[in-house]
């Protein structure tokens, strides 16, 4: 007999869904046992909204969408924050609740709240799933989730429908058809004009986010800042789209004053701003209005994008490279009015993020030990605070989505879920999860998920034993410092506890050492690094 929720488990394979994170409760038992039947991986971890991250990372890392699986009431609730996440980060997310069955919703109250009106401002629709219409409705929350811009979508499945029989049993699981966007055409209107004002723009600027990214178009925007002569910033989920030793690369903004110095003037220099693949939603508030009154600024890319960070005189949606490959080719290249603002603004920002020049470990020398002791195909998680903004800053990216994070809600904790899905979606490339010591201690029981999922990732704590970026603002604001100290937790004691390994460091060689032997073990393993939290100051 093929259930209900089989029927809902079978479509999600059908559309390349492999894994599924959650905690059950008894009213998504039914539904958990049909993924495991349905070849979808199950996995168990110690809070839903860290399920919901690391759902959502895989629906980013893969292109399908990401599964939660979380019982009703305050399973779901447990979950808000993950969901709100994949909301500002554009990962398609699928999140299947329990609710109570039908028959007695309106007597029952024992954990019952309105599951679609609590996830209202934050998914893209919300249904329930019946018996006569499961596929369909799974195909269409698929379809809506894996839509830019990309987002969670709710479904609900009361236990009584995910037990009946599916009352077309012999209806064929197929996948819905996939939308595909047509190519564009070199004489369209309106890329002739963007191309004719390239060819005479004196100071053009491209930048780029993580929509360019995840549409694979890094060796398009490449070509095209080349053929336009075009510098490029990237925000922090954007690096690796453009070498950042590439004489055209700005580096990436988004969170720092100090790379903001020296590229806001360059922004506002422009007189021809190229926004592909760019959401504001990562930039902080010194973006707001960034290009001078007389620049053209094009928004390119394959869905509009609400914001009002700056005015946009034009948008061309489409897909992003080959958009990019239209405009470039034919592009006459000559020599722009730049002159030496760009070298001189790749040198000020290496400058800003060179460290102490007293050589002494701290976090920028943890950074540049890290990057050089990792493998090319490795992907980094970052979780939010001091660390990610300086991670960001220093690291070159070798590639796009090498260095996962929260860069539009920055919310703390999605460093290890992260790497979770780094790991499932790259099964044979190491997965390092970066965190200070605030936020593992607010998701160290993931540490379990990793050991009993077998998932060998590597974390690296920077245990300055604050919260670095908050004491920053305090000083900053002149305010006393309150509700920031942390105590001095044995974190490679921890790690051992909970059945991995440990180690903790102090120096560039003890953690050059510690990083060679867990990327070359089995199973799980936390770095402790003690970093000062003085090492933060005038670091962004």
């Amino acid at each position: 007999m093929r259930r209900v929720a089989d029927t809902v488990a079978l479509t999600l394979h059908a559309h390349g869904v492999r894994h599924a994170f959650g905690m059950p409760g008894g009213e998504v038992v039914t539904l958990v046992d049909a993924l495991a039947a349905a070849g979808v991986r199950f996995l168990l971890v110690r809070g839903e909204s860290a399920g919901a991250m690391a759902a959502a990372g895989v629906g980013v890392l893969t292109g399908t969408p990401g599964v939660l699986v979380t019982t009703l009431g305050p399973g779901l609730a447990n979950a808000v924050n993950g969901i709100a996440d994949a909301v500002q980060e554009r990962a398609p997310l699928l999140v299947l609740t329990g609710v109570v069955d039908r028959a007695i919703r309106a007597l029952y109250t024992h954990q019952i709240l309105d599951q679609a009106a609590l996830l209202r401002p934050l998914v893209k629709g919300s249904f329930e799933v019946e018996p006569k219409s499961a596929q369909a409705t799974v195909r269409r929350a698929i379809a809506l989730a894996t839509t830019a811009p990309m987002g969670p979508v709710h479904l609900d499945l009361a236990p009584g429908v995910a037990a009946l029989a599916d009352p077309a049993p012999e209806a064929a699981i197929d996948p819905a058809p996939t939308l595909a966007l047509p190519a564009p055409a070199r004489d369209d209107p309106a890329l002739a004009d963007l191309r004719a004002r390239l060819a005479a723009a004196e100071r053009p600027l491209i930048v780029a986010g993580f929509e360019a990214a995840r549409a694979g178009a890094a060796a398009a925007l490449v070509a095209f800042a080349q053929a336009a002569g075009a510098p490029v910033v990237t925000t922090y989920k954007a690096k690796g789209l453009i070498d950042e030793a590439h004489p055209l690369a700005l580096g990436a903004a988004g969170l720092s004053p100090r790379a903001d110095a020296a590229l806001l003037p360059l922004a506002r220099a422009s007189d021809l701003v190229v926004c592909v693949g760019y959401d504001p939603i990562e930039m902080r508030p010194g973006w707001l209005d960034p290009f001078a009154a007389g620049a053209r600024v094009v928004e390119i890319g394959a869905a509009p994008v609400d914001h009002g960070m700056h005015r946009v005189d034009a948008r061309i949606l489409g897909p992003i490279g080959p958009l990019l490959d239209v405009l470039a080719a034919g592009l006459p290249t000559g020599a722009r009015g730049w002159g030496a603002a760009i070298a001189t603004a790749r040198a000020a920002i290496a400058d800003a993020f060179a460290g102490p020049a007293d050589g002494g470990f701290g976090p920028h020398a943890a950074f540049r030990t890290l990057a050089a002791a990792l493998p090319a195909e490795a992907t980094v998680s970052v979780d939010s605070g001091a660390h990610r903004i300086l991670l960001s800053q220093m690291w070159n990216a070798p590639r796009p989505l090498a260095l996962v994070q929260s860069a539009g809600w920055c919310t703390m904790g999605p460093a290890i879920p992260l790497a979770m899905a780094a790991r499932l979606a790259r099964p044979r490339a190491p997965a390092i999860a970066v965190i200070g010591d605030g936020g593992l201690e607010m998701t160290m029981g993931e540490l379990g998920t990793l050991r009993d999922e077998g998932l060998p990732v590597t974390v690296v704590v920077l245990q300055d034993r604050s919260l670095a970026l908050i004491a920053l603002k305090q000083v900053q604001a002149g305010l006393a410092r309150a509700g920031v100290g942390l105590g001095a937790t044995d974190y490679a004691a921890a790690a051992r506890a909970f059945g991995g390994r440990g180690w903790s460091v102090g120096s560039e060689g003890e953690l050059r050492a510690a990083l060679e032997e867990a990327l070359a073990g089995d199973g799980f393993g936390v770095i402790a690094v003690a970093v000062g939290e003085e090492g933060y100051r005038g670091a962004f």
